[in-house]
């Protein structure tokens, strides 16, 4: 099978090296418009369900990818300067460029070719040149810009600002942080992702975001204003820049998944929320899904089928949960009033995936404690 890929992302060559091993004669070609070093953002987060379904498409990549993870059991809370930890939940963390070498590498081994720098304009010809095209080339696809009275993408953009930065300042734990300023709300997801850094997204909402004046400050400001607002948790490290910049946040789902032999994935198909944590886990296991459908039947279309059949519902599924998280943090002032555990209890069942009894199973201290104060939940979520 000649199989042509747009996106050197995890999602494209997390399938390019999957349809190699599954047999080596296909013939492969991964077109990147980056080169081999640049990545945006810092670390990523996997779960340690996605990581034994990573052992078992790969073990090569796997081995390579879990060698220098940062491993916590943990999330921490931090509310009002008072940090509640719940513990029983399974997080790694690995430098988004660190992945990204790893699976480069893997690609050269099996001969999956990366042409970087290389830009695609003319996607009929691609698509018609090959017997699969895959469209990873992210949340801005041009691909499903150019099927899009196909596949019918649902683009929504959200009214939250995030800024996604780096720092040196280690926080052993997926940790979420709540500072109250003059100007509003700041929420920081932060966590460490090797031996001396942690990725540290700083959001709020729009009223915030023109509160602090954002709109007329430079990148240089805005990283000393946010630095000073996050002043107790930083201990003096200062946030790093990667060409980091203020977005907002775009949700994407899609009524088709392919057209033909033309099918997205990871981003590009869709987007879950960053406060779950499941970018890079649910791009890479679509690769998975994906050559398992192809290892059911040679024909594109009938795999392509297949493909969306199987894993729409799951993804739907990740989606709403991930919907529900992102709602949430888009109105996070109005749960300030939250004593710290009932905070951290709040937020660890935003999502409806986690509930009080799931949480006993986790860390039946915190929900003890939790438990014995007084106030009823209901009166403190309102």
């Amino acid at each position: 099978m000649k199989i042509k890929i747009i996106g050197g992302g995890p999602a494209g060559m997390y399938f390019g090296i999957l349809m190699k091993t599954a047999d080596a004669a296909h013939d492969i070609t991964i077109y990147e418009r980056n080169g081999p070093d640049d990545t945006f953002g810092w670390g990523v987060v996997f779960s340690g369900k996605t990581l034994s379904n990573l052992r078992a498409a790969d073990e090569p990549s796997h081995a390579e990818i879990t060698r220098g993870f940062e491993a916590w059991d943990n999330v921490d809370v931090v509310h009002r300067g008072e940090k509640i930890s719940i513990h029983g939940n399974s997080f790694s963390g690995i430098a988004r460029l660190r992945l990204l070498k790893i699976l480069q590498q893997r690609c050269e081994e099996l001969g999956v070719e990366i042409g970087f720098r290389t830009e695609v304009a003319d996607f009929d010809s691609l698509s018609a040149d090959c017997d699969l095209l895959v469209a990873a080339d992210g949340v801005n696809s041009f691909v499903r810009q150019t099927f899009k009275d196909h596949v019918q993408p649902d683009l929504s953009v959200r009214p939250n600002k995030y800024i996604w930065y780096g720092t040196n300042q280690l926080f052993h734990g997926l940790t979420l942080t709540f500072r109250e300023t003059p100007a509003g709300v700041f929420a920081a997801h932060s966590y460490k992702f090797d031996k001396t850094t942690s990725t540290f997204i700083v959001e709020c909402d729009p009223q915030t975001w023109k509160q602090a004046g954002f709109a007329e400050m430079s990148e240089e400001d805005t990283r000393r204003y946010l630095a000073e607002v996050f002043a107790p948790d930083l201990k003096g490290q200062p946030l790093l820049s990667n060409n980091s910049k203020w977005l907002n946040f775009l949700l994407v789902k899609n009524a088709r998944w392919s057209c033909e032999n033309v099918v997205l994935l990871g981003d590009a198909l869709h987007t879950a929320h960053f406060s779950i944590g499941s970018g890079t886990k649910l791009a890479m296991e679509d690769a998975i899904a994906l050559e398992e459908c192809f290892a059911e039947t040679s024909d594109v279309v009938e795999a392509l089928q297949r493909f969306e059949e199987v894993r729409k519902p799951v993804i739907e599924d990740y989606q709403a949960a991930a919907y529900d998280s992102m709602v949430w943090f888009e109105n996070a002032r109005k749960y300030m009033h939250l004593a710290p555990i009932e905070l951290a209890y709040v937020l660890m069942t935003r999502s409806g995936k986690v509930d009080l009894e799931s949480l006993r199973r986790r860390d039946p201290e915190f929900v003890a404690s939790y438990q014995g104060r007084s106030t009823d939940y209901a009166d403190f979520t309102d």
